[in-house]
């Protein structure tokens, strides 16, 4: 599973933490599932566990069936609410499914992940909260989970998108970095 962790600002009339939209695979599979998080306010590891945690269970709940779009918001006091969609492989119908997730629920299968992936959402957390993106970038990195079952420790996050060294590949990009070379 692919996913995209984007930071926004915090919506002025709603606490909501995250929203967690899904795009399906493609069905002559040049990519696995995307999962979009959109973190609000401050990039925050245990946000964005909590988002992924809720993506996990929502997908424990609904019919096992491909090309799934998931659209969940997770919310501090709440857990995480919304609903999925897919076609009935046999009839072709519209199928839907609500999602209330408790947020301890939420909190207990975060735990798993961050025990599982923690230092990666870290870094996925610290590479969105620093101060020195360039003007008019939208904050977003990605990353991959190398198993869909990575919260029950059978797992793990793979950096595939280059996290550690994206941002200095834009400072060089835009002439912030120089090279420390030392003159004879």
């Amino acid at each position: 599973m692919d996913v995209l962790v984007r930071l926004e600002a915090r919506p002025s009339d709603s606490p909501v933490l995250a929203h967690v939209n899904s795009i399906p695979v493609l069905p002559f599979g040049t990519r696995s599932r995307r999962e979009v998080v959109t973190l609000y306010g401050h990039a925050d590891a245990q946000a964005l566990a909590l988002a992924l945690a809720a993506t996990f269970e929502s997908e424990r709940m609904e019919a096992s069936a491909s090309g799934v779009v998931r659209h969940l918001g997770v919310w501090p006091d709440r857990g995480a609410v919304g609903d999925s969609a897919w076609r009935d492989g046999a009839t072709g119908r519209l199928m839907t499914q609500d999602h209330d997730i408790p947020l301890l629920t939420l909190e207990a299968r975060a735990s798993e992940l961050l025990g599982a992936c923690g230092p990666t959402l870290r870094r996925v957390a610290a590479g969105l909260a620093m101060p020195d993106w360039p003007e008019g970038t939208e904050r977003a990195l990605s990353f991959s989970l190398a198993s869909g079952n990575a919260a029950s420790g059978g797992g793990s996050l793979d950096d595939e998108a280059g996290v550690e060294n994206w941002l200095d590949s834009l400072r060089q990009a835009d002439a912030y970095s120089y090279d420390e070379t030392e003159a004879d």
